[in-house]
């Protein structure tokens, strides 16, 4: 899920995969609507979903908000999150449009609750907290939350996958100019940049996980779907054939045509205006 203002290669870096994003990102587990809604007091009335790609982590909220707002600036993905909005029997309050972190089409104190799904480290952090303490009202929350890779299964099928990503990231340095790559930020500086922002009275890590039912084909494509794989295959680099190759037979030799419950660690870093 993509959002920077500050970095159009943090935007084009989602293009053209909207799709297989789609398919195998997790969607957003219904623990976050419980935690927030908890912290806030009440259903929200507005949420906003900065970088909430194909919308994957806005329609969570289907039912739970009087209102959904999916702000992303990636014209590809915004359009998979909008085409989805005809499957709703009742979609009218929700809506996805193109906008930035920092400069939100929203007014002052109109928001309850401001979420971040993986895209918080995409997003310049000072302008950004900036622009949802103008949104939130008085105690309202933000949310960064993330999901921990790789999903949790086998410690010789994550270490393929590792051996898969770094590999991802070789091919990056060797291939694209430092200036066209995607900036991506440590994220576990979150915490520590929403409190030092001064905005929030009150800040906290929270830790859980979710139970998924997956298949080979979707933990393959869990991996695929990230973003420095689909940059390396839009080089038209042929590098990462073997590692994909050696990452899909760990994989279905684990899975060996079973489906299986697999854990999704989740870090959320919240604050309370």
């Amino acid at each position: 899920m993509t959002l920077g203002s500050h970095s159009q290669n943090n935007v084009d870096r989602f293009s053209g995969f909207e799709n297989d994003y789609d398919q195998h990102r997790p969607k957003a587990p219904a623990a976050i609507v419980d935690i927030l809604t908890s912290y806030l007091g009440r259903k929200p009335g507005i949420v906003a979903d900065v970088g909430c790609g194909t919308g994957l982590s806005s329609f969570v909220w289907n039912g739970h908000a009087e209102q959904i707002i999916g702000f992303e600036p990636n014209d590809d993905m915004r359009g998979k999150a909008i085409s989805h909005l005809p499957e709703l029997a009742d979609g009218g309050h929700i809506s996805f449009v193109k906008g930035y972190s920092d400069r939100l089409a929203l007014e002052a104190e109109s928001v309850d609750v401001v979420t971040c799904s993986q895209s918080f480290h995409w997003m310049e952090p000072v302008s950004t907290l900036r622009e949802f303490a103008r949104v939130l009202k008085p105690e309202g929350v933000f949310a960064a939350y993330d999901c921990d890779w790789p999903p949790t299964l086998h410690w010789s099928v994550e270490a393929e996958y590792k051996r898969l990503i770094d590999r991802t990231e070789e091919i990056i340095a060797r291939n694209i100019p430092e200036k066209d790559r995607a900036s991506k930020r440590d994220k576990e500086q979150h915490l520590t940049q929403i409190r030092n922002s001064g905005l929030f009275r009150f800040a906290k890590e929270i830790v859980f996980h979710n139970m998924e039912r997956c298949h080979a084909e979707r933990y393959v494509g869990l991996a695929l779907s990230q973003g420095g794989v689909q940059a390396v295959f839009k080089l038209g680099s042929t590098e990462l054939v073997k590692p994909i190759e050696a990452f899909r037979s760990s994989v279905e030799n684990y899975f060996a045509g079973r489906e299986l419950e697999v854990m999704f660690s989740y870090r959320m870093r919240l604050g309370v205006k």
